[in-house]
């Protein structure tokens, strides 16, 4: 049974950090296009950062310069450092894996930027 299982989310003040980790179970993470999304209230999924099949990795414009995707394939997981936070941030944060066919995704952790 294939699970991603999402943690650190939480309550952070404006310009804060938080880590998020993304255990994956069932799949190897290095065979599969890995990446964060989030999801607002109100607002449709985007994109926040991944890793591309050619190695690459993207972000969103509006994390640039302030989140940092990693990935620990020993340990299977993957990560998103998230610094200088604003309430823009505030959002539920999922993981992502991306096969030819198939794609999986956790059920989110929240994090939540307010003073």
């Amino acid at each position: 049974q294939v699970q991603l299982v999402e943690s650190g989310g939480g309550l952070v003040q404006p310009g804060g950090s938080l880590r998020l980790s993304c255990k994956a179970s069932g799949i190897s993470l290095n065979v599969y296009t890995m990446g964060w999304y989030r999801q607002a209230p109100g607002k449709q999924r985007e994109l926040v950062a991944r890793f591309t099949s050619r190695g690459n990795i993207n972000y969103a414009d509006s994390v640039k310069g302030r989140f940092t995707i990693s990935r620990d394939n020993a340990q299977n997981t993957m990560y998103l450092q998230m610094n200088s936070l604003t309430p823009e941030d505030t959002a539920v944060y999922y993981c992502n894996a991306q096969g030819t066919n198939i794609t999986y995704r956790g059920k989110g952790t929240l994090v939540t930027v307010s003073s």
